[in-house]
C-alpha cells in the first residue's frame, strides 16, 4: 500500500486541512446565516457545561460520505496496465473503500473490455459494491421516457434508491419549456417511487440563472425579460415533493452566486438578487437527499470565478453549508472534482485526490450537547 500511496502522489498544492478553529468560525457564520433569514439557530460550539457535557460529531456521518465516479473516471475505464494504479471497476472500487468512502454514484456503467475479455454486468458491479461494503447511492444516467423503465431495472439490480440525471430537465430559458418538463418529471417520478427509488435532477450554474417569463415577446413570441424567479426553483415549485428530488452540486451553486446576479424586469429595468445556495436548500432540506461536494478556488480571472480544486483546499465553506441545512442523516455527501483525472503524467491523481477530499469531508464536525 505504501507504494501505491507513493504512485498516487498529491499533485495538489500543499494540504490545507481543516482546523477547530475554522471550524468554529464557520459555525458562528452558520448562525449568522440562519438568524438574518428567520430559520432556527442550532447551537454550534462550547465546552463542557452546568447543564451537561459536549461532543463532536460528524457534519456527515460516516455512512453518507461517497463519490461520484465521474471524478475518477480516467481509472474506471483505463485499460490494465504496469502503473500499479488502481483500474476498472474491481481495484477502484475497493481502493476507495479503503479509504473510507461508503456511497457510490455511477456515472455510467462500463469499463474497458481488456479487463475481462467483454463488459462488466451490472449483476457483477453490484457484487463488488457488496464485497467492499459499498451502496449505490445514485448515478448520472440519461433521464428519457422512452427508457426510463430499462434505467429502472439497473438501478435496481444495483440496489440504488435514488436515480438521476448530470442535465437539467431542460436547457431553455422559457417558461412553457419548464412547464413541460416539470409534467414529465412529475410522471418520471412517480413512477420511480412505484419502484422504491427517489428521481432527481443534478444542477449546473445555468439552471440557477433567471426563468424568461415576462415582457414583450420577440418574433417568435417569446418573452425577452424575467419575473426574477430562476429556472430551477421555478421547476422545484411545479413539480410534486413526492416525485421530483434535487442533488445540488455545491461548487456550481456558488458559481451561480457569481455569474447570475442581474435580471431585466418587464418594466425594462435592471434588477439585482444574488443566489443564495445555503438558504435554498435551507427552506426545503427534503427535497435535497443528495449533494456534490465540489470545492472551488475563487479565481475572478475565470468565467466561472473559480477553480476546482480538492475538497478542503478552495474557499467554499462547507462547514457552514452543512451545518445550516441540518438534516444530517438525511443528506448524502458525494465528491466530484470534474478536473481530478491527472492524464498519462500522473495517473494516479484523480485517486490522491479523491483520500485528501475524503479525509476533509470526514473532518466536518459540529459540536452537541449529550
Amino acid at each position: 500500500m505504501d507504494e501505491m500511496h507513493r504512485r498516487t502522489g498529491d499533485a495538489a498544492r500543499p494540504n490545507t486541512a481543516l482546523t477547530r478553529r475554522k471550524i468554529l468560525a464557520a459555525s458562528a457564520g452558520a448562525a449568522a446565516a440562519l438568524g438574518a433569514a428567520g430559520l432556527p439557530v442550532l447551537q454550534t460550539a462550547g465546552p463542557a457545561t452546568a447543564k451537561g457535557t459536549w461532543r463532536v460529531d460528524p457534519l456527515i456521518p460516516e455512512q453518507n460520505r461517497g463519490i461520484i465516479l465521474y471524478a475518477v473516471r480516467d481509472r474506471i475505464s483505463a485499460a490494465p496496465d504496469d502503473s500499479g494504479v488502481p483500474y476498472g471497476f474491481e481495484r477502484v472500487l475497493a481502493r476507495l473503500a479503503e479509504m473510507g468512502y461508503k456511497e457510490i454514484e455511477f456515472a455510467g456503467y462500463t469499463q474497458n473490455t481488456a479487463i475481462l475479455g467483454r463488459q462488466i454486468t451490472p449483476a457483477e458491479i453490484r457484487k463488488i459494491l457488496d464485497d467492499n461494503g459499498l451502496v449505490a447511492n445514485g448515478t448520472h444516467a440519461s433521464i428519457r421516457a422512452d427508457t426510463f423503465q430499462q434505467q429502472l431495472d439497473i438501478a435496481e439490480e444495483l440496489g440504488m434508491k435514488n436515480i438521476g440525471t448530470g442535465s437539467d430537465p431542460t436547457n431553455s430559458a422559457y417558461q412553457s419549456d419548464w412547464d413541460a418538463a416539470a409534467d414529465l418529471w412529475n410522471e418520471l417520478g412517480r413512477q420511480a417511487k412505484e419502484r422504491g427509488m427517489r428521481l432527481y435532477t443534478h444542477n449546473h450554474d445555468a439552471a440557477y440563472n433567471f426563468l424568461l417569463d415576462s415582457g414583450p415577446l420577440d418574433a417568435n413570441g417569446k418573452p425577452t425579460r424575467s419575473s426574477g424567479i430562476r429556472k430551477l426553483e421555478y421547476f422545484m415549485a411545479k413539480t410534486d415533493p413526492k416525485y421530483v428530488f434535487f442533488e445540488m452540486d455545491i461548487f456550481w451553486g456558488y458559481v451561480a452566486r457569481y455569474k447570475h446576479t442581474k435580471y431585466i424586469n418587464s418594466a425594462g429595468r435592471e434588477r439585482t438578487d444574488i443566489f443564495d445556495p445555503i438558504l435554498t436548500v435551507a427552506r426545503r432540506p427534503k427535497r435535497f437527499p443528495l449533494f456534490h461536494a465540489k470545492d472551488g478556488d475563487k479565481n475572478t480571472a475565470v468565467p466561472n470565478g473559480y477553480d476546482m480544486v480538492p475538497l478542503g483546499d478552495g474557499d467554499i465553506n462547507f462547514q457552514q453549508f452543512f451545518q445550516t441545512i441540518g438534516e444530517y442523516d438525511f443528506h448524502h455527501a458525494n465528491w466530484e472534482q470534474d478536473t481530478a483525472p491527472g492524464g498519462a503524467a500522473n495517473p494516479g491523481q484523480s485517486l490522491a485526490f479523491a483520500e485528501r477530499s475524503y479525509r476533509h469531508m470526514a473532518e466536518l464536525s459540529i459540536y452537541r450537547e449529550d
